[in-house]
Formats: structure tokens, sequence, C-alpha cells
């Protein structure tokens, strides 16, 4: 076959640059001979294309069918021509004669290699796709290389990555050419290619953000067991030890708080409140509600909620700006959380009194009363 560049080089070139196997190259090459061939033969030839790695070149054979009288001049042939080729041959074999691949015009060659470009395109999308699907739900770094209706653009290396507008904290503000820190959420495979969708909103990007700042969650010494985020505001993480010795909370805060504050700028200033978890949901309640100090946690566990009770002084705090620290804790707890101050609690017990009309009430057994819970102190962390 006539052609204007070494196919060996050319192969070996796209396996080097493109990360492509070879084994997909050569049968990329051997299908666009095959088809500029058949499409040269008008498709009235039995045609099979072989690469030689010895020789750097596609082989083209035309296979036809021992017979006794040829009918089919293109698919059949006579067993004494036959035998000129194979001596062994017999009526009814299939014979595979290479032919002369030098008259295929320049056309041909281009075609080959214009499908050798697409389907090599077609393999570095698969790849890339792959690569990527592997490493969902990690942290990757990138460069904001435009800008698409508030979307960011980022080059990931290898391939470009979409940052909706919505998955960014907001007050956060890009350029182009600034590098950017976020999460794979999800790969989509369109027609264009791998499509990678980032967030820096995500949960899970807090978390990954203290693996890699703490070396006791990434051994597993420290478990993270839940995390809840308002993007840019605050965050709460709960965080536990499965070594006696190693305290989770300090670990995550590191030596004057070098670790947090790698967190925090991270972030963009987000606050962030490490919570120690706790198999008492009452005790871990109250950890979630810091930096609030809780008096007492009625709770109800058929329901899944429970009653806080706060002095005056700390009702603002446990609350929160907007509701944000107790919003934050019930979605840090799965348990919804009613807060009273204990001003507000006695004029309920004591309107509760008032209104009682002296009828006596036969006292219930010990084990079906449900009011009485223990007064839980709390334990706080704050950042």
């Amino acid at each position: 076959m006539e052609t204007s560049f070494n196919l060996k080089h050319t192969i070996d070139q796209i396996v080097k640059e493109k990360g492509i196997d070879k084994s997909i190259v050569v049968e990329a090459l051997e299908q666009a001979v095959l088809t500029a061939a058949n499409k040269k033969f008008r498709n009235t030839r039995d045609l099979e294309a072989h690469y030689n790695p010895e020789e750097g070149e596609v082989e083209l054979f035309e296979f036809v069918t021992v017979v006794e009288e040829v009918q089919d001049s293109y698919r059949e042939i006579e067993l004494d021509e036959a035998r000129e080729e194979d001596p062994e041959v017999e009526i009814g074999d299939s014979i595979g004669m290479k032919m002369d691949a030098s008259g295929f015009s320049r056309i041909a060659a281009q075609t080959a290699k214009q499908v050798i470009i697409q389907r090599v395109r077609e393999a570095e999308r698969e790849t890339i796709f792959n690569e990527f699907m592997e490493r969902q739900g990690e942290i990757v770094n990138g460069v904001v290389r435009r800008f698409e209706k508030g979307d960011l653009i980022v080059d990931l290396g290898r391939a470009e990555a979409l940052l909706p507008h919505k998955e960014q904290a907001p007050r956060e503000v890009y350029r182009q050419g600034d590098r950017v820190k976020a999460l794979i959420t999800e790969i989509r495979m369109t027609t264009k290619g791998p499509q990678i969708m980032l967030s820096r909103t995500h949960p899970t990007m807090l978390a990954k953000l203290f693996e890699a700042e703490v070396p006791e969650i990434a051994e597993g010494i420290v478990e993270i067991k839940s995390v809840v985020r308002e993007p840019g505001g605050r965050a709460k993480i709960a965080v536990y030890s499965h070594d006696s010795d190693v305290d989770p909370v300090g670990a995550c805060v590191g030596m004057r708080g070098s670790r947090v504050q790698n967190v925090v700028s991270e972030l963009r200033g987000e606050k962030i409140d490490i919570i120690p978890w706790s198999e008492d949901i009452a005790r871990f309640a109250c950890n979630a509600l810091a930096p609030a100090v809780v008096t007492k946690v009625y709770v109800d566990e058929e329901e899944y909620a429970m009653e806080v009770i706060v002095a005056d002084d700390q009702l603002s705090l446990a609350i929160g700006k907007r509701g944000q620290n107790v919003r934050l804790a019930a979605k840090l707890t799965g348990w919804k959380i009613d807060i009273k101050s204990e001003t507000r609690m006695a004029e309920a017990e004591l309107q509760q009194f008032a209104s009682y009309d002296g009828t006596e009430v036969e006292e219930e057994p010990a084990e079906e009363a449900t009011e009485a819970q223990p007064q839980v102190e709390a334990a706080e962390e704050e950042i």
C-alpha cells in the first residue's frame, strides 16, 4: 500500500502520546485498509487485512473457494490454479492469496489515516472515561480555563471538567488561570466524550480534605461518622477514634489548629465544628449543638425526636444565626431537635400545673413511664 506516512512509526507514536493500547490502534488500521479496499473493489471480493509488524505494513489477502468449475471469478478458483499456490489444497477448501496493494491511491491511504485518528479518539475517550470513573469521589486539582454561563470549565490535564455554578460555594470568585480543588461527583459519557462533574459544596469534599490533612483518618484510626455543611457558612463533622489513646477531635484540630485551619483556608473561611461522635444519641446531640451548653435532653425514640433545654442565655447560641446551628445539628444526628429555654420550660410546666383540675389520676407503672429521662451534661468542641 502506498502511503505518505510510516505505519510502524505512526503506531508507536500514537501509543506513546495517547496512552492507547497498541492492539486498538492496529485493529483500527486493519479495518481502515479493509474499508478502503472494499470500496475500491465494490465489495465483490472476500478480503482480509492483517498488520505485519516486521514489515511495518498492512497486508491484504483475497480469499477464494476451490471449485471444479468457476462461476464467480472474484470468489472462486479452479483446482489446478489453486494448487499452484498450495499443492495440498482440495475441492471446497478456502485459500488466501496476498494481493498487490501498491495500486491503492493516496485517497485510500488518507482514508485509512482518518479512520485511525477517529478510532484513536474514541479509544482515548473511553480510556479517560474509565480512568475518571475509578477516581469518582476523589478530590482533583485543576486550572480554570473559561466560563460558560456561570459554570467553570476546569482543565484537569488529560480532560476538561465542569464545575456548575450551583456546586460553587457562595462568595467564591474565580478568574481564568486560577487553580481550583474540587470533588469528582459524576462521570457521564456524551457524544462529545466523557463529561466530568465537579463540586465544592458536597459534604464528601470536607471529609476528603480532612482525610488528606489528618494521617489518623487515612490510617483508619479516626473515623468520620457524619458530615453536614452549609457551604460558605458553617459545617459540622462528627469523628470517632478506634484507639482509646487517640483523641479524635485533637487529631483533626492538629498542633495549634494547623490541620483544621488548612481545611478552613481551602474552603475560603467556612467555619467548622468538630464533634466527638457518641452512641448515646442524647450526648451526641449535646455535642452537636456546641458551642451552646445543654441543660437537659428528653428523648422520644419512637419519633426520633428530642426536646433540648438550655439556659436562657444559651438559647440564641444553640439555635444559631437564622437557625443554622440547630439545623446542622439535626442533620448531623438525623433526629428532630426542639430547643427550649429553661424559663419557657418552667412556664410550660407551671401552666400545665395550673390547668390541673384536682381529679385523681391512677399512677402509671414505672416501666411504662416515658417522661423521666436522665439529664445529660453537654460535651462540646468549638473551632
